[in-house]
């Protein structure tokens, strides 16, 4: 199913700003594949006047050729001359290029790869005429290589970019509006199996259940997302296999940088440069405990950050011989069994990506973190959920849970202040307890804060 753009206001703004300009502009879109870039370049283009040519793994003679074709759109005849190479074609492109004329690139490290003189030749030719009102967007899904090309010092391109858009996941409200959920925990649901990127869940939208979207389109084999998160990496990624050596170690539970590294029977230091990658591509999170210094190595938790790569290297990867052997049903049976948990680690993630956003107490408040570590008393303590407020002198302390009872809620308060007394950081400042529920109500009489999953959803667009 098709879905309309979400959101992607701010992006189309800048876009358009650049391309509006009454003078020479180059712009730099990337981001990692399926989270709607191209579809973005086509509704911020519109009736503007644009040769837009799509990169691909052909030889660079057939390219020159049909990008001609794609300018001959603007520029008449373009295409009725055989260019001797990619510098004479984008010479006469800027010569004869309209007022206001753009010039995209999508895909653009598979062109670069079969031509690697184009970066130079846009260069040149962006410094030569940098007075005439002729646009230049580039565009990729290899975040390695669009920010080599664009961001590297000694990369021909550096510092020439008057917008560097980088198109991420969508924020989960987007997902509601996608979908139409009336319940929550719907939501939640089919954010912690697609995470954010809107052609999953157009691919989703497709199926009556997200059951049997995920049987088809990830458990069975033959679905189009069942290799997907390899795909991604070899976008961005020199050693495939250790780096999705690591990711199916963490999606299994090891969390230690040590932990990993034991597994593998590697060095941890030999390990530091691949999670720092994984990290910066958004596919694997590093924790510490709130308050730490953030080279505080030793205390460092790794989790995977896509939610879409978490569940697949949780539940996809270790079953793939039981999949390719037709046991789909088997393996969603686990699935189904295992969600619970699954699902509540999911929801810890999210209420505390959502502290930021809201105002709770009466209070904003700074990013929260998880807390784990020895206490004020010396015993292990661990909280879920704890931020400082944006003056420092009030702390949040809290807890995620999926669902609690009634006569739950007074034992939960106690733990929460329990807890509070003995967390470093808090002394001396106010203490506001929270609690987050993918539903239900509070009952009366029980004195701490209350988030929902609607409200969570409702902060995070």
């Amino acid at each position: 199913m098709k879905l309309p753009m979400l959101d992607r206001k701010d992006e189309m703004r800048r876009l358009n700003a650049a391309m509006d300009a009454a003078e020479a502009s180059f712009v730099c879109v990337y981001g990692r594949r399926r989270c709607g870039k191209s579809r973005l370049l086509r509704e911020a283009f519109g009736k503007r006047r644009c040769a837009y040519y799509v990169g691909d793994d052909r030889n660079a003679g057939l390219q020159k050729q049909s990008l001609a074709k794609a300018v001959a759109e603007l520029v008449p005849g373009f295409d009725r001359v055989d260019y001797p190479d990619w510098g004479a074609l984008l010479d006469r492109w800027w010569e004869e290029a309209p007022p206001g004329g753009i010039l995209a690139f999508d895909e653009f490290p598979a062109l670069v790869a079969a031509a690697p003189e184009i970066p130079s030749l846009l260069q040149k030719n962006m410094d030569r005429w940098s007075g005439k009102p002729v646009h230049t967007v580039v565009c990729g899904s290899s975040q390695r290589m669009m920010q080599g090309l664009v961001l590297d010092r000694t990369a021909p391109l550096y510092g020439r970019a008057r917008e560097i858009i980088e198109v991420k996941p969508l924020e989960a409200h987007w997902l509601v509006e996608a979908f139409g959920f009336k319940d929550p925990r719907r939501a939640l649901d089919a954010y912690s199996i697609w995470g954010g990127v809107p052609r999953y869940w157009e691919l989703a939208l497709d199926f009556p259940s997200h059951r049997q979207a995920l049987r088809s389109l990830v458990l069975d084999p033959m679905g189009v997302l069942h290799q997907e998160p390899r795909r991604l990496l070899l976008d961005d990624m020199r050693d495939v296999t250790q780096a999705a050596s690591i990711l199916a170690l963490i999606g299994q539970g090891c969390h230690r940088l040590s932990e990993i590294a034991g597994r593998l029977g590697k060095p941890a230091t030999s390990l530091s440069r691949p999670l720092s990658r994984l990290v910066e591509l958004g596919l694997v999170s590093r924790d510490i405990p709130f308050g730490a210094p953030e080279r505080d190595s030793k205390r460092s938790t790794y989790r995977i950050g896509d939610p879409f790569s978490n569940f697949w290297f949780r539940w996809v990867e270790p079953n793939r011989s039981r999949l390719e052997a037709g046991r789909i049903v088997a393996v969603d049976a686990e699935i189904e069994a295992g969600w619970p948990r699954f699902l509540g680690e999911a929801w810890e993630r999210l209420a505390r990506t959502s502290v930021p956003r809201h105002e709770i107490g009466r209070t904003r408040w700074r990013p929260a973190s998880r807390w784990w570590g020895p206490g004020m008393e010396r015993k292990r303590l661990e909280v879920d959920i704890v931020a400082l407020s944006e003056d420092k002198n009030s702390i949040l302390v809290g807890e995620a849970k999926l669902a609690l009872a009634p006569q739950e809620w007074r034992r939960v308060e106690q733990a929460l202040s329990e807890k509070a007394k003995f967390l470093p950081h808090a002394g001396g400042r106010r203490i506001v307890p929270c609690v987050w529920t993918v539903g239900g109500r509070k009952p009366d009489g029980v004195h701490v804060h209350h988030m929902t999953c609607t409200m969570v959803l409702s902060a995070l667009r």
